[in-house]
C-alpha cells in the first residue's frame, strides 16, 4: 500500500503544474482600472497567455468594454464586443492575438484609460493537449472518415479533463 500512495503522489506532483499554469492579472495592480493608473506601461513586463484572465476592478464612475483595434484607437463605444460596469469584471484570455479594452467614459478613454494586450499561445497547455485530429496525407487528401457517430450523447457528468484524475489521485491518498 505505501508504494501505491507514493506512486499517486508522484504522478500528482508531475501533472499538477500543467493544470495550474494560468494567471489572473489584476489590471493596474493595486491601482486598479482607474484614470490615474499608467495603463500604457502596466502590461510591458507581463506575458499574457491563453488560459490567463484579466481582472478589472474599478469604481462606479468607470466601466470596461472590449472593442476592436479601430474603436480602441478612437475611443469609440458604438460597437463594443463585450461590456461591463459591475466594478469587478473578468475577461478570460481564450485565444491568441491582440485584445483591446477601453473605459466607457469617453473622456477617461482619451485620457489614457484603455488597455491593449497581446495574448500568446500557452506552450504548457498546447503540449498537454491531445493530438487526435486527422493528419494530412501526401497529396492533400484526408484519411477516410471514421465509422463513429458524430452525434453528441447526453451525459449527466461534467468533464474536467485531467483535473478529475489529479483530484481523484489526491483524494485516494487520504482514504488509504
Amino acid at each position: 500500500m505505501p508504494m501505491a500512495k507514493l506512486s499517486l503522489l508522484l504522478i500528482s506532483t508531475i501533472l499538477l503544474p500543467f493544470y495550474t499554469s494560468a494567471t489572473t492579472y489584476t489590471v493596474g495592480d493595486n491601482s486598479g482600472w482607474d484614470i490615474s493608473t499608467d495603463l500604457d506601461s502596466w502590461p510591458k513586463d507581463k506575458t499574457f497567455m491563453v488560459g490567463d484572465t484579466l481582472l478589472f476592478q474599478y469604481s462606479s464612475s468607470h466601466s470596461v468594454s472590449e472593442v476592436t483595434k479601430e474603436n480602441y484607437e478612437g475611443c469609440n463605444m458604438t460597437a463594443v464586443l463585450q461590456s461591463s460596469s459591475d466594478g469587478n469584471t473578468s475577461y478570460p484570455l481564450t485565444r491568441v492575438g491582440n485584445r483591446y479594452f477601453i473605459c466607457g467614459n469617453k473622456l477617461h478613454c482619451f485620457g489614457g484609460m484603455k488597455l491593449h494586450v497581446n495574448v500568446e499561445a500557452n506552450q504548457k497547455l498546447a503540449a498537454a493537449a491531445p493530438a487526435n485530429g486527422p493528419e494530412a496525407q501526401p497529396g492533400g487528401a484526408l484519411p477516410p472518415a471514421s465509422s463513429k457517430s458524430n452525434s453528441p450523447t447526453s451525459s449527466s457528468s461534467t468533464n474536467f479533463g485531467g483535473m478529475s484524475f489529479i483530484a481523484g489521485a489526491i483524494f485516494g491518498l487520504f482514504i488509504w
